[in-house]
C-alpha cells in the first residue's frame, strides 16, 4: 500500500434492490466517495451487513468497489467472522478480487482468550497475504484485545492499522502513543473523531461519510492543516448527524439517511429492518439543517 492508513475511510453500506445486490448504486456510491476526497474504502464490514452477504455476493461487492475506485484510494475489505477458517477463506477471496488490504474484527460470540485472538489474527494475515486492519469493537463482539495483545500483533508489520471502536478515549490515547511507525490508530466512532485526533489518532473509519463524505473529510483536513478551531467547528456541525445515525442499530439509520438523499433504497436484510418512522423523521430534520 505504501503509506500508513490515515484520514477518512468510509465503512461502505451494501445497497440492495429487491433482495439482491444493487450493483449500479454501489458503483455510484464508490465514485462519489472517491470524488469527495476520502482516503480509503472499507466494504463488507458491519455497516455493509457482512453477516448476510453470501460468498458470491462478497466477491461481486469487492470487485465492484475495487473497479469503481480505480486505484484512486485503497480498498480494505471486511473479512472477519467468528470462525477462523471462514475468515481465512474470505481473506483469500478478497485478495483474488483485487483488495488492497483486509479488515479483521475480533471473533464474536466465541469469546476467545488473548492467545486465541493472537492465533486468529495471525492465521487470517497468513491467508490474506495483504496488509491487515485490526478491528476492536467489544460492544459487538463481547471480547476485547488487551492493549499488550494488540501491541504484540502490531510488532508484525503486516498489521498496519487499528480501527478502535471501544469508545474508551484513555485507551486510544495510550495506544496512539505506542503505535509503531508502520501502523496507525483510526477511531471507529464518528462522534469521537476530533478527540481521537487530539490524542494521536490518524483518522476514522466512518459511517457518517456515507452520507456527507466531504464534511467528514473537512474535519481531518482542517486538523492536519493546524486549524484546530476550524476542525472543531466542522466537527460540531456534524454532532446531530452522528447522534441520529445511531438512534437505532447501524446500518439502519445510515441507509434511511441515504434513501432520503435518493442514493439507494432503504432496504436491509433480516434480522435488520428499516428504522422507526420517528428516527426517519429526525434524520430528515438533521439532513435538512446540514443542507445534505
Amino acid at each position: 500500500m505504501g503509506s500508513v492508513p490515515s484520514g477518512v475511510w468510509t465503512a461502505l453500506v451494501t445497497p440492495w434492490r429487491d433482495g439482491r445486490l444493487d450493483e449500479e448504486a454501489l458503483a455510484s456510491l464508490v465514485a462519489g466517495q472517491v470524488k469527495s476526497g476520502v482516503a480509503g474504502l472499507v466494504p463488507c464490514g458491519t455497516t455493509g451487513e457482512s453477516p448476510t452477504v453470501g460468498p458470491e455476493e462478497f466477491d461481486r461487492v469487492v470487485r465492484i468497489v475495487v473497479e469503481a475506485a480505480g486505484g484512486a484510494v485503497p480498498v480494505f475489505v471486511g473479512v472477519g467472522t467468528n470462525a477462523t477458517e471462514a475468515s481465512c477463506e474470505r481473506a483469500r477471496r478478497a485478495r483474488a478480487a483485487g483488495a488492497d488490504g483486509v479488515m479483521v474484527v475480533c471473533p464474536y460470540y466465541n469469546k476467545p482468550t488473548q492467545r486465541g485472538l493472537l492465533a486468529h489474527f495471525r492465521a487470517v494475515a497468513d491467508a490474506a497475504e495483504l496488509p491487515v486492519m485490526v478491528y476492536d469493537i467489544p460492544g459487538r463482539t463481547a471480547v476485547q484485545l488487551r492493549e499488550e495483545t494488540l501491541l504484540e500483533l502490531l510488532a508484525d508489520e503486516r498489521f498496519v492499522a487499528v480501527k478502535e471502536a471501544s469508545g474508551q478515549l484513555d485507551r486510544m490515547q495510550r495506544l496512539a502513543a505506542r503505535m509503531p511507525a508502520h501502523a496507525s490508530l483510526l477511531v471507529g466512532d464518528d462522534a469521537l473523531l476530533l478527540a481521537a485526533l487530539a490524542v494521536g489518532g490518524r483518522g476514522v473509519v466512518s459511517v457518517a461519510s456515507n452520507v456527507v463524505p466531504e464534511r467528514v473529510v473537512e474535519v481531518v483536513r482542517r486538523w492536519e492543516a493546524g486549524d484546530a478551531q476550524g476542525a472543531l467547528a466542522a466537527h460540531r456541525a456534524l454532532l446531530d448527524l452522528h447522534e441520529a445515525l445511531f438512534l437505532e442499530t447501524n446500518p439502519g439509520p445510515v441507509k434511511a439517511a441515504m434513501a432520503l438523499q435518493g442514493r439507494l433504497r432503504e432496504e436491509l436484510r433480516l434480522p435488520m429492518v428499516p428504522v422507526d418512522a420517528s428516527v426517519r423523521s429526525r434524520l430528515a430534520e438533521v439532513l435538512d439543517a446540514l443542507g445534505a
